[in-house]
């Protein structure tokens, strides 16, 4: 999303590029091969500089994963930003992505966001179609409970390999519905019960979205209970010999769900601060896990 420049009208430039080429060679230095797009991001820049990229280095496109987004529509004038997965807009939407992105294929598409008038057919045999034209390898969806994936898993040949939702250890909802069942806490939940369970249960990667806090942990600390959080989780980074972002990644990667973080950032230093979340597996004990949990949460468990 950081790449591209502004998210005013106006078109990029040779800097724009630049900047985008930096986060992608260090994204490459630590391992990680995936790259999250989105149709809205920019404006529709980040896909194109990364197209960009992509045209002028040799062999690039063979080396990583391209996964792309599509189902919201920014404002436009007086009319407000709405949701879109009509087949027909699906359609059109992988089209223009393809053409910026200048590639005949991404390897992942996933629907952005719920659209209440979507009709679960015309999903489907929009999906069905782009992947019989080669044009989308795989498919997944973002922001969704279980229960509305149910109903297009059910519709399709093929799997859905992937849920982006908000995962981090200052977004917690996924984690505390679980915990909060059976307490008058739990209404104040707004994670629907059940969605981490069913994408395990179905084979559905969890991504998380903002796993890095927006750096309330690892830059910015606003109150109290994120200052202690910080101190915590820099200690913890301090024993184990490397950064507080790879920590802060790891407490994801520890869940049993193998969650994956998307990074997020376009600051080279930040991403290569990942690294050892990339290149080395979870390196926290149950006790040190929880924790940093009670640090965020500010408060016992029930």
């Amino acid at each position: 999303m950081g790449l591209g420049g502004s998210w005013a009208p106006e078109p990029y430039g040779a800097a724009d590029i630049a900047a985008a080429e930096a986060a992608v060679v260090a994204a490459l230095e630590i391992g990680v091969t995936t790259f999250d797009h989105a149709d809205i991001y920019r404006h529709g820049k980040a896909e194109a500089v990364f197209g960009e990229i992509l045209a002028r280095t040799p062999g690039l496109r063979e080396r990583v994963v391209l996964q792309t987004k599509c189902g919201i529509r920014l404002p436009d004038g007086d009319r407000p930003g709405i949701y879109d997965l009509r087949g027909s807009s699906i359609l059109r939407r992988v089209e223009e992505s393809l053409t910026r992105l200048r590639t005949d294929a991404v390897d992942v598409l996933l629907l952005h966001r719920p659209d209440p008038l979507a009709d679960p057919d015309d999903v489907a045999e929009a999906l069905t179609s782009l992947h019989r034209q080669g044009l989308v390898r795989r498919f997944g969806v973002s922001n969704m409970a279980g229960e509305q994936i149910a109903p297009l898993l059910a519709r399709l040949d093929v799997p859905l390999v992937a849920n982006q939702l908000e995962m981090s250890l200052d977004r917690r909802d996924w984690l505390e519905a679980g915990v909060l069942v059976n307490t008058p806490a739990a209404a104040g939940v707004g994670h629907p019960l059940g969605t981490v369970e069913y994408c395990r249960a179905n084979g559905i990667e969890l991504q998380a979205w903002g796993a890095l806090a927006q750096g309330r942990f690892t830059g910015r600390q606003e109150t109290p209970q994120e200052r202690a959080t910080a101190e915590l989780l820099a200690a913890l980074a301090e024993k184990k010999g490397t950064t507080p972002e790879s920590v802060l990644l790891w407490w994801l990667r520890r869940h049993p769900a193998r969650i994956v973080p998307v990074i997020g950032s376009a600051s080279p230093e930040r991403i290569r601060a990942c690294g050892d979340a990339a290149r080395r597996e979870p390196e926290l004990s149950h006790e040190e896990w929880y924790d940093l949990w009670l640090a965020a949460r500010g408060a016992p468990l029930p």
